[in-house]
């Protein structure tokens, strides 16, 4: 049996983000059909942006990564305890916004966006406040007095 060449270093010259390449792959994916079948295989969903959810003792905390979406582009509701941003990212036009270019290559995300979370408790809609900086929307969502926790005294 043949050994096959291995090389080593020191240290790990690279990070793999397994969601990026997922969301990669899905995307040559969708590439691939549009080439295959044409117009016949384009579904319009929705695509994710990249998400994080935390929680602090009173509040939770969403991230949502946005680069080049205006506040004006992004509709959030909260109802219950169920979160949507969801907007649209329009494509730039082939020839007017390129100032007459060709586009040989377009891996910019485009078209309708939606993320969804079910926030783990109860929480007071009143005081969301957001964000955008920089690309990434902000929202801190306070949690309602029931659902933080408290201190219990013991005595004796």
């Amino acid at each position: 049996m043949a050994a096959l060449p291995v090389r080593r270093s020191g240290r790990n010259t690279s990070l793999v983000n397994p969601t990026r390449e997922f969301e990669d792959i899905y995307d040559r994916m969708g590439q691939l059909m549009n080439f295959a079948f044409g117009d016949m295989a384009r579904v319009e969903m929705p695509w994710v942006p990249l998400a994080d959810l935390s929680e602090t003792e009173d509040a939770y905390v969403v991230k949502v990564e946005l680069p080049g979406v205006g506040k004006d582009q992004i509709d959030v509701q909260l109802q219950d305890r169920e979160l949507v941003v969801s907007g649209e990212i329009p494509e730039q036009e082939q020839d007017g916004q390129n100032g007459g270019r060709r586009r040989h290559r377009s891996t910019r995300r485009t078209g309708r966006f939606e993320f969804r979370a079910r926030l783990p408790g109860d929480v007071n809609a009143d005081a969301v406040q957001g964000e955008l900086t920089d690309g990434v929307l902000t929202l801190t969502i306070p949690k309602s007095e029931a659902a933080k926790p408290r201190k219990i005294e013991i005595k004796g």
